[in-house]
């Protein structure tokens, strides 16, 4: 089910919300919760919600077995659920990719491994990430495991976060899963921050989507303008798609009392690749700082082996985001910027005027994008080949000038949400005009968000793949 489609807005929520504050306890408010989430999963994925139900008996048991044991019998405990949690996840997501490369690798033998050709269950990256974060801080002692088997239930399969996060810690949810205030005031601000989230989903990512798919997928040997033109519309269609849907999580959250983690801070701003990472997908940059990047030895010890633990870090977080080539390649593109800016870069780029940074890292990114958009290596050496200038100036294909043609479906309401997102926090009192232009803003989206989801062309979320 996705969040920006009738059946959800005008249905699933309106119900799910109505039994929420209808029921008269926590535990009960939770029993809905867990219901309406698997509902949510099933409504797609009717199949694999029972893959995600033995995940969490799996992961609640084994929480159990980690905090009831010590020493080496606390550490195997912990080895066997993990790979348990890995192994499904390798199983669904990179077995036909072994299977093609070992196909490939092995070719002079005439050896043909077959593909599995296993459907990817949705968000089974999102909720595996869950899993293991789970198990680890049991392991680390940082909180008892919970001997509820319908709160660990509700910290896995929460639907807001459920298929696209952002990845939430248990201990950051913990206490909430216990005692929750609920108040008009919040519920308001939940509301806000979910229309925010639609409109930048469906009314500036998927008016951006047919001019990114124009260069990507239809245009040949793109010119120099056709090529950028492209990647940028791709660069802001990924941001406003991903964002959008952590923001409506987020708002959902605090519709039901949770408070989901920031998951983006004006990634494009950076003036460093480190930067950038610390303000793109934190969620994620953040899961793999404490559960690989520490452990691997983070930047103790010599330089050499910082520089292996990024690139390694990196290299599974490219292969973490898709079963290609393509997804390998960006993380290490992203891995050797960050061991170059490590190894020297960084100081310079911190002493020189923020423009440069700026620039060289936003190129940096967009260059990127392109290995994580193209559909193979051909398709990304065409666009890279074009940025640079050898496939000349050039024109716009047929294609791309036609996407481009409504460019204001998306100028208008980007406008909007960047005017929206820049009002404060707090207005003074209930005659400041800004608080009243803040809700005509906010209707107006909402009003043009509906109009744009019933006549049906949105689009599911870019990371539902991943």
């Amino acid at each position: 089910m996705l969040f920006a489609s009738p059946t959800f807005l005008l249905v699933f929520l309106p119900l799910c919300l109505a039994a929420y504050f209808a029921s008269p306890s926590i535990n009960l408010k939770n029993g809905v919760l867990v219901g309406a989430s698997l509902l949510f999963y099933a409504w797609g994925e009717p199949v694999f919600v029972l893959l995600m139900a033995a995940m969490t008996l799996v992961n609640y048991a084994a929480a159990l077995a980690i905090d009831a044991r010590d020493g080496k019998a606390r550490k195997a405990a912990l080895i066997v659920a993990v790979g348990v949690d890995l192994a499904a996840l390798g199983l669904f997501k990179y077995a036909g990719f072994v299977a093609q490369t070992l196909t490939a690798a092995l070719a002079p033998l005439q050896v043909d491994i077959p593909d599995p050709q296993i459907p990817l269950p949705l968000g089974i990256s999102f909720f595996t990430f869950h899993c293991v974060s789970y198990l680890m801080d049991t392991y680390r002692r940082r909180f008892p495991a919970n001997r509820s088997l319908a709160q660990v239930t509700l910290y896995i399969a929460l639907f807001p976060q459920l298929i696209a996060g952002p990845i939430v810690r248990y201990k950051s949810i913990a206490r909430r899963l216990v005692k929750r205030r609920h108040t008009l005031g919040r519920a308001s601000t939940g509301i806000r921050i979910f229309i925010i989230g639609l409109a930048q989903k469906v009314l500036i990512a998927d008016s951006l989507a047919p001019l990114a798919e124009a260069v990507f997928d239809k245009a040949s040997r793109p010119g120099l303008a056709e090529a950028w033109l492209g990647t940028i519309a791709y660069a802001l269609q990924i941001y406003f798609d991903f964002a959008g849907y952590s923001t409506m999580a987020i708002g959902l959250g605090v519709i039901f009392g949770f408070s989901l983690p920031r998951n983006f801070r004006t990634p494009y701003a950076s003036a460093s690749i480190t930067e950038f990472w610390r303000r793109w997908h934190i969620s994620l940059s953040t899961w793999f700082r404490d559960y690989l990047y520490i452990p691997l030895g983070g930047n103790r010890g010599p330089a050499w082996k910082t520089w292996r633990n990024l690139i390694v870090v990196f290299l599974l977080c490219g292969l973490w985001h898709g079963a290609s080539w393509t997804f390998v390649l960006w993380g290490l593109w992203h891995g050797a910027f960050l061991v170059i800016e490590r190894a020297g870069l960084g100081p310079v780029l911190a002493r020189a005027p923020r423009v440069i940074g700026w620039t060289y890292a936003l190129a940096v990114v967009l260059f990127g994008w392109v290995l994580f958009r193209a559909p193979d290596m051909a398709g990304a050496a065409d666009i890279w080949s074009g940025m640079v200038g050898l496939n000349g100036l050039g024109g716009l294909a047929i294609t791309t000038g036609q996407a481009l043609q409504p460019v204001h479906e998306w100028l208008i309401p980007l406008a909007c949400v960047l005017a929206v997102a820049r009002w404060p926090r707090r207005f003074h009192g209930p005659g400041d005009w800004r608080k009243w232009l803040d809700t005509a803003l906010v209707l107006g989206l909402l009003a043009l968000a509906l109009l744009r989801v019933a006549s049906g062309t949105y689009s599911p979320f870019l990371y539902f793949r991943f």
